[in-house]
């Protein structure tokens, strides 16, 4: 840094007054938005991109994973509600494929086309009465109080305002809003390592007779290529076809500082270099795969996505944080808002480390196993203030549970649940943290939602 400068003292005109505004447009931010619309909140989401998406959409991920558990040895999918209507949207649009089966079928997850993301997300938002406004970028908050927020400052094109709530939902991935309001939070494992963030690429060109079932053996094939000198950023590669079977999606990259440790994406400097860095490693991917991998001789780089994908920066502290322990314990709680069916995925130095719930290590365990942890309320709150919720990424969890719960069916659930207890907190003249927790479980039951309650239907098979 070189110095400070001071800035002229200025009023900054309020652009917009709602019961609930919504900060992120990535799966939490659409769930919350449009659960706090379908209640009779008025709603309002705000979106840094000129799209709704977030890391699904901005960071090119192209599949949704945590749709489905494990569930006594049969796949079932667990989240439902706001994610089905969302499914059903991208589906009309010819842009949703058939679940595929991932680990030897231990896991599903289900990839769709990006531009079809955008539009249904355009689609869910309209038909739920939430208004949706873009290209804004959250600059701050003011504080009504040490517990409460008053607004939130954005910037556009059309210069900086402030938008006034009666309460907050920050899905910004970041926990921006709740770390500017004061919320405690934590970073990675030990205070400052976090998971290392990817480019995504997509892939086109593919000739998909002869590339068959490359998933299958595309890491054997960068092993020979690094037994010949050749250099990967991390092994554990994903390489997947999408709903047009020419074209293909690629997870292989890692983002690491100079020193080897993981980009922060709260970081402008390191994200500058981590996007060149991404590019870079891209290219390297597309000349191995057209010189190595049968059926990607003509293959192109269709598409790389606005962003790196971010997997971990702040976790705001809440009334709960999800561990590790309860992800591989398939942990229950009284005040579920819905469940957790992946499992933890930590992306490491150079690698990806996979830990399952237990009971699901073997064929017999399977049997005996649930396969989904329940989410709790609390991991929604963050502790010391009143009107503000967090969900997706950034709510309460440690490290390793956050190593399972930050994928997007996890984000969806806490995203409806946030917004359908806003609204029911507004209607009931509270606070989040002191609603009838029984009218909220009722209400996300009625709009489709699975909470794994005791009695509760099963969803069915896949």
């Amino acid at each position: 840094m070189f110095g400070t400068l001071t800035e002229s003292p200025r009023q900054t005109p309020v652009l917009d007054e709602v019961d609930v505004l919504v900060l992120g447009g990535g799966p939490a931010g659409l769930a919350a938005a449009a659960s706090a619309a379908q209640s009779g909140a008025r709603t309002l989401l705000v979106e840094r991109y000129g799209f709704l998406g977030g890391m699904g959409t901005a960071a090119g991920v192209t599949n949704f994973c945590g749709l489905h558990a494990n569930v006594h040895g049969t796949l079932r999918q667990v989240v439902h509600g706001v994610a089905g209507d969302l499914l059903s949207r991208i589906d009309a649009l010819g842009g949703l494929n058939t679940p595929h089966l991932l680990f030897g079928g231990r896991i599903a997850a289900q990839a769709y086309d990006t531009a079809a993301f955008k539009i249904a997300a355009d689609e869910l938002l309209a038909a739920s009465g939430a208004r949706v406004l873009l290209h804004a970028w959250i600059a701050g908050v003011s504080m009504r109080d040490e517990a409460n927020l008053e607004a939130v400052f954005v910037e556009t094109k059309s210069g900086r305002f402030a938008i006034r709530a009666r309460c907050f939902i920050d899905c910004t991935g970041d926990g921006d809003v709740a770390a500017w309001a004061g919320a405690p939070y934590e970073k990675g494992a030990d205070g400052h390592e976090m998971m290392y963030p990817s480019t995504m690429m997509r892939i086109g060109g593919v000739n998909p007779e002869h590339a068959g079932e490359a998933w299958a053996s595309v890491a054997a094939l960068m092993e020979q290529a690094s037994a010949r000198g050749e250099r990967f950023a991390r092994k554990g590669p994903i390489l997947r076809p999408q709903k047009n079977s020419t074209e293909w999606r690629a997870n292989v990259s890692q983002l690491a500082r100079p020193d080897g440790g993981p980009v922060d994406g709260t970081d402008a400097l390191q994200l500058s270099a981590a996007e060149a860095e991404g590019r870079r490693q891209a290219a390297h991917f597309m000349r191995f795969l057209r010189r190595d991998v049968p059926g990607f001789e003509q293959a192109y780089l269709v598409d790389l996505p606005p962003q790196i994908g971010v997997r971990e920066t702040r976790r705001v502290l809440g009334d709960y944080q999800l561990s590790e322990q309860d992800v591989l314990s398939c942990a229950s709680f009284d005040d579920s808002i819905g469940v957790n069916g992946w499992m933890v995925e930590e992306h490491v130095a150079g690698n990806v480390s996979f830990r399952w719930p237990h009971g699901t290590e073997t064929a017999e365990g399977r049997a005996a196993s649930r396969g989904y942890n329940q989410l709790p309320w609390r991991m929604l709150l963050p502790r010391g203030l009143d009107n503000l919720l967090t969900a997706g990424r950034c709510a309460s969890m440690t490290h390793g549970g956050q190593s399972a719960a930050r994928v997007s069916g996890s984000c969806f659930v806490m995203g409806q649940a946030a917004g359908t207890g806003a609204a029911l907190a507004l209607a009931q003249n509270s606070v989040p943290r002191r609603i009838e927790f029984a009218a909220l479980q009722s209400q996300l039951q009625s709009n489709g939602a699975f909470l794994g309650l005791e009695g509760e239907n099963t969803p069915n098979a896949i």
